[in-house]
């Protein structure tokens, strides 16, 4: 068979006066770039474990939601998808589909909603879905009419036999990062956190050895790759991290990745990390006030327990000349009206490198969907194209949606001026001069 897999990218938002301004928020068009231009490591795992005998091609849809003409050629095509962006592909699976091409979906969103998805794919999988895929495909080979591939209730992958993703299917484009998993999960529970509530698997720590052996395939393509360390928080544990950063540190590479604020209590690791060239880390800060962040995360309380200042802790990791992208997460049931100028005197105050602003967003599956949808609070259940990060579709605790979004607004034009950044990067700039010189 020919086998096409779709990467669905580009950043979306419905807010009308957000879609105004282009989008031109310096710290989220500057991710939202980022997430947009890498490639799908999911497929690209897919691909690694697709049996032998099959045509290969890896593709991406146009950032209005268009596919490319030549998914029409293959015979089976694998869409990988958000929510936000659900609908599009769900469009493209359709037009695939009349044109007598099968089409294959899993991921997050899809994981927990498999009777939507059954009414536009020929093949649904569940969970992850490396496990089934293999035998899907040589299922349909045989003619089968399964259509739900269903790993949930299957022992969790074990990360030590994933094999290297398919990264020579990228070889026809160029790409600005590219993609490596360390980990699988996160062990933290965030009531509004995706990634991990949909899977229900374990933390898992990929062996250092498979991990340098990915990169070097990378390597294979771009001499000198910026790898994103595709996880949801890479240093929970600061001793395996440490030892991945000294095995990083000859490849000599740049990179970047996600990690909570625990990091600055570790000076070594911090030196390990600036040593083997990490460039920047993303930060779930979520509020300047971490008694706003009070059962937010359900296991253990873990962000609310954190002793560190939040000032402090960032000055330490940008001292180390680490970058920090300080997120925040707009809307929690705590946050009043005042919240927005709160985050923006704690930004500048902090002088965080990049900052991330989004809306608190109830995606399905979540804790935090369930929660809102029970006490009436969303606005338009199912209208997971509003799933974006910027758009508000649910009724805030303690101000009205319109105080919402207008604080948005309001606070990314205070942060993203060009006086706010260069005030923000000043000190920092000025140490790496001292850095260089010395």
């Amino acid at each position: 068979m020919k086998i096409g897999l779709l990467a669905m990218s580009g950043l979306r938002a419905h807010d009308p006066e957000l879609l105004a301004l282009g989008l031109t928020l310096p710290g989220v068009l500057d991710r939202g770039a980022v997430l947009s231009a890498l490639p799908s490591l999911g497929l690209l795992y897919l691909a690694a474990c697709t049996p032998d005998g099959h045509e290969l091609k890896y593709y991406e849809a146009e950032s209005d939601g268009k596919e490319p003409s030549e998914v029409y050629d293959c015979d089976l095509v694998a869409i990988s998808t958000f929510s936000a962006q659900v609908f599009e592909a769900y469009a493209i699976a359709d037009r695939l589909r009349k044109r007598g091409v099968k089409v294959a979906m899993g991921g997050l969103h899809v994981s927990v909603m498999p009777e939507e998805a059954c009414q536009h794919a020929d093949l649904v999988f569940l969970g992850e879905g490396e496990r089934l895929w293999p035998e899907a495909i040589r299922a349909l080979e045989q003619r089968s009419t399964q259509q739900i591939w269903d790993a949930r209730s299957l022992p969790a992958i074990n990360v030590a036999e994933l094999p290297v993703p398919r990264y020579d299917l990228l070889s026809h484009r160029t790409y600005t990062r590219y993609p490596v998993q360390t980990t699988r999960g996160c062990p933290w529970r965030c009531d509004f956190c995706a990634s991990n509530v949909m899977l229900n698997n374990p933390y898992r720590k990929r062996p250092i050895e498979n991990i340098i052996r990915d990169i070097r395939a990378i390597k294979q393509l771009e001499r000198r790759p910026f790898i994103e360390l595709a996880d949801d928080n890479t240093f929970v544990d600061h001793a395996w991290g440490k030892e991945l950063c000294r095995q990083l540190i000859p490849e000599r590479i740049k990179w970047f990745t996600e990690t909570d604020i625990s990091v600055a209590s570790d000076n070594e690791l911090l030196s390990l990390m600036r040593e083997s060239r990490c460039k920047q880390v993303l930060i779930g800060l979520e509020s300047p006030n971490q008694s706003s962040l009070d059962g937010i995360e359900q296991k253990s309380n873990f962000k609310c327990r954190q002793k560190l200042d939040y000032c402090q802790a960032i000055e330490t990791i940008q001292g180390h000349g680490i970058t920090v992208n300080g997120c925040f997460v707009l809307g929690l049931d705590s946050h009043t009206p005042e919240i927005f100028n709160q985050v923006y005197e704690f930004a500048m105050r902090a002088e965080l490198w990049e900052v991330q602003i989004t809306v608190l967003t109830p995606f399905p599956g979540t804790p935090l969907y369930d929660r809102l949808l029970s006490e009436e609070r969303i606005l338009q259940p199912s209208r997971w194209d509003l799933c974006t990060l910027f758009d508000v579709n649910f009724q805030p605790a303690q101000m009205s949606v319109q105080q919402l979004r207008e604080g948005m607004r309001w606070l990314a034009g205070k942060l993203y001026t060009a006086e706010a950044i260069q005030h923000r990067r000043r000190n920092f700039l000025n140490k790496a001069d001292i850095r260089v010189g010395s």
